[in-house]
């Protein structure tokens, strides 16, 4: 979520946590304002994107290496493993399985179920 990315700038402010470091595949904006690591709440539900889909919320995803290295114009940086280490155990987002496929649209409302 961009909440777990804005906590992780806010800790080391002189590190880019930047979305395409962690190559998700959808990225939320928690719409009532939530700070901090929201995602890891949401293990063992339901989130509801829209009025189709539906995905099951399996586990939290840990993070490697492979996110500290250059990419383009990002500077190769050990702090953002670091700082997920230190703060939230290495996880960074959340794997999920489609319980309900469908259509997914840039402003489609989230719910957790």
């Amino acid at each position: 979520t961009t909440a777990t990315l804005n906590q992780l700038q806010s800790i080391a402010p002189a590190s880019r946590f930047e979305t395409r470091r962690f190559r998700p595949n959808l990225v939320i904006q928690p719409a009532n304002g939530a700070t901090g690591f929201v995602e890891n709440e949401w293990v063992g539900r339901t989130l509801a994107i829209g009025d189709e889909v539906r995905l099951k919320i399996d586990t939290l995803c840990p993070r490697c290496v492979m996110t500290t290295l250059a990419q383009s114009e990002l500077p190769n940086d050990l702090e953002i493993l670091r700082t997920a280490m230190q703060h939230n155990g290495g996880n960074i987002g959340v794997y999920a399985s489609v319980v309900q496929d469908g259509t997914i649209r840039r402003g489609d409302a989230v719910t957790l179920a």
